[in-house]
């Protein structure tokens, strides 16, 4: 059995895409400098997270998602040195779920290891991100109430850096519960070098250049990309997109990451009422990680909110010509992909500052 096993649990939002990115890419080399990760791709995983959380609704998946949680569990069985899991969505699972999974990996000393941001900067960013899963809530709307459903996991039930500690950190002595506030001004690789070395690694000797982040979206932009999920909604749209693998490929990857991500539109916040709740939420969150005792890697001060913010639109404030502009924008781009398509070739996603990120996610037929 595994000597330690680390749970990185989210937050959502907090460099997960990044860090996953970097594992997932040196799994030979995590594995000869003593750490496994277990399973033969992320989505293992995030399957893993939903049997954890009790989704009623594995059968539907492939066949191998129902079986993800033992087989993870299996590889550890037999592993010895340390082991990671790594999904975001185990942040939403409840207290009896959470102790449910430490106990199932006993014998090994279990660690949790929580990445987490500032609430404003993370609410804006979920929200998008719930866009990006075919959402159609209006920010003003989004996430009013703390979900009880362990399968919510855009809301404040993930986001919320101190009700997600409360369900969780019980589990395990306070000294294993590694807190990595994530430092938004700091060189992109500051996070991995942190969380590395909470695992144990010599951080420097790894390969980052395959690395990406999950780029955020303009206020314009995502308020368009809400606006075609309500027409595939709409009776008039006979092809839903209701699997998630389509969702992935066609709405995240080809018309949110590759299209609309790459117009750098212009950042944007919530509603003051709502700044007044993030700011409160992170403050709430410090003062629970200060009483507990819980190891700190970072700066815990980048956790609260600023008393004086930059000036920045809200989404509400997007007019109907501003979506037009971009709608239009984006048909011009889709007949130039369309007639690439069928001339034989392979669509070219549009100009990035790092045009290499498109190739490694495949693009968008999912390779």
């Amino acid at each position: 059995m595994a000597d330690e096993v680390f749970i990185h649990l989210g937050l959502p939002k907090t460099g997960t895409t990044y860090l996953q990115t970097i594992l997932w890419n040196a799994r030979d080399q995590l594995r000869a400098d003593g750490l496994l990760l277990p399973g033969q791709e992320r989505r293992d995983h995030l399957w893993a997270s939903r049997e954890v959380r009790e989704d009623p609704n594995l059968h539907r998946l492939p066949a191998r998602a129902a079986t993800a949680w033992q087989r993870l569990r299996d590889e550890i069985a037999v592993w010895s040195g340390r082991a990671l899991i790594s999904h975001e969505f185990f942040a939403a699972a409840s207290a009896e779920q959470a102790a449910r999974m430490v106990d199932a990996l006993a014998p090994a000393r279990v660690h949790l290891v929580v990445t987490a941001r500032d609430p404003l900067g993370l609410f804006a960013a979920s929200w998008q991100e719930s866009l990006k899963n075919r959402g159609t809530t209006p920010m003003e709307r989004y996430s009013r109430k703390v979900s009880a459903n362990p399968l919510d996991v855009w809301n404040w039930r993930t986001l919320d850096l101190r009700l997600v500690l409360e369900r969780w950190a019980p589990a395990v002595p306070a000294e294993r519960v590694h807190v990595l506030p994530l430092d938004t001004s700091a060189p992109r690789d500051d996070v991995w070098h942190r969380f590395g070395g909470v695992l144990g690694l010599d951080t420097t000797a790894y390969d980052l250049s395959m690395s990406f982040p999950n780029e955020s979206m303009g206020v314009v932009e995502a308020e368009t990309l809400r606006r075609v999920n309500q027409q595939l909604d709409s009776a008039d749209v006979p092809y839903a997109f209701q699997r998630a693998f389509d969702r992935g490929v066609y709405l995240r990857t080809f018309l949110a990451d590759e299209r609309l991500v790459p117009r750098r539109g212009e950042r944007f916040w919530p509603r003051a009422d709502r700044i007044a709740e993030c700011r409160e939420r992170g403050e709430a969150a410090v003062a629970h990680v200060r009483e507990h005792g819980y190891d700190v890697v970072g700066d815990l001060e980048r956790l609260l909110v600023p008393e004086t913010l930059p000036e920045r639109r809200t989404p509400d404030s997007v007019t109907d010509a501003e979506v037009a502009d971009a709608a239009t924008w984006l048909v011009a781009r889709m007949l130039a992909d369309v007639r690439e398509l069928r001339e034989g070739g392979a669509a070219s996603p549009p100009p990035t500052d790092d045009a290499a990120v498109s190739r490694r996610r495949g693009w968008w037929r999912g390779r």
